[in-house]
């Protein structure tokens, strides 16, 4: 279990001086060495993301061969100050990660290593503005979408996470969490079975799919309709991209406060460290090879999907 990883993780993000170096220092205390902590402004503040590699007994970082699994955290911010106090909705993806990160690093202090390394970034940012959205207001971001992703998205990453509350919606009505298709390169993929498995081992419960379109994998900035960010990393990586999403009943709006259900938000740690366990084994795959070889010699590549087009491309170039 990783109750107290959460407890104390939400107790240390639950504050309007949240930051990067209390993340650090949090993870350093679990055993972490190598932590990366930037603070990034932006035309609505600045943040501070953060980064930490966990290595694996056969990691690339040990100079072995197993593969990396990328966990990202993605929000707008963890506070709306001063227009809300306290921890907003929103800011569950962050918790979820910065939890995880700590059982990872307690669990390979004590002995229970993985073999694969595992990279956990997200940002850390207390006071966030608000923006309008349908059916319920989003969280704003301090930052653009692509510094998010410059900072957050590595090379290093063979597979991703990404961990982003996802409850202001009207099309997935459940409390706990629910898993994207595999989105790689442009292509929607069908959901991955191991995927599956984990979330009715982790939950309980028979597992969800949310629902992504076609809008929701393109750029930020494209002027169409996003669901939220949730799979927004995977316009800045060739690695295939799986959403889990926090999720409600009720379409709650993400800059509300006392909205975090930490039973949702502890499953969502447990599916992610299950899901690190297989990937770093060679156990578990988010895709499978030859339908994606199938579909991209039959169709194209999709990759156009990941940019803006050129004209939005041109006019976001700075001169």
């Amino acid at each position: 279990m990783s109750w107290k990883h959460v407890l104390e993780s939400f107790d240390l993000l639950d504050s309007p001086v949240a930051n990067g170096e209390a993340v650090k220092n949090l993870w350093q205390n679990h055993g972490a060495d190598d932590v990366f902590v930037e603070t990034v402004a932006g035309h609505a503040g600045a943040t501070d993301f953060v980064r930490v590699l966990i290595p694996g007994t056969r990691g690339r970082s040990a100079g072995g061969t197993a593969p990396t699994l990328g966990i990202i955290g993605r929000l707008g911010g963890l506070g709306a100050r001063p227009e809300k106090i306290g921890f907003v909705s929103d800011g569950d993806g962050a918790l979820t990660v910065v939890a995880a990160a700590a059982k990872l690093l307690e669990m390979a202090s004590r002995g229970d290593q993985l073999e694969g390394d595992v990279i956990v970034s997200t940002h850390i940012d207390p006071d966030a503005p608000t923006q309008p959205h349908d059916p319920v207001p989003f969280m704003g971001s301090s930052i653009d979408m692509s510094i998010n992703n410059k900072y957050e998205v590595t090379p290093d990453m063979d597979a991703i996470i990404s961990v982003d509350t996802t409850k202001g919606n009207r099309i997935c009505n459940h409390r706990g969490f629910a898993i994207t298709p595999t989105i790689k390169e442009g292509w929607i993929l069908r959901v991955a079975e191991p995927l599956l498995d984990i979330a009715e081992q982790t939950s309980g419960m028979a597992p969800v799919v949310l629902p992504i379109t076609m809008q929701d994998i393109t750029p930020y900035g494209n002027d169409v309709y996003h669901m939220n960010s949730i799979v927004q990393p995977c316009t800045a990586t060739t690695a295939p991209v799986v959403g889990l999403a926090i999720t409600t009943v009720s379409a709650v709006p993400g800059s509300a406060t006392g909205a975090t259900d930490l039973g949702s938000v502890e499953s969502a740690v447990r599916f992610v460290i299950e899901t690190a366990k297989d990937f770093g084994r060679d156990k578990l795959a988010f895709f499978d090879d030859e339908d994606y070889a199938q579909l991209t010699t039959r169709y194209g590549s999709m990759s156009r999907l990941q940019h803006l087009d050129q004209t939005l491309a041109a006019a976001t170039t700075p001169a």
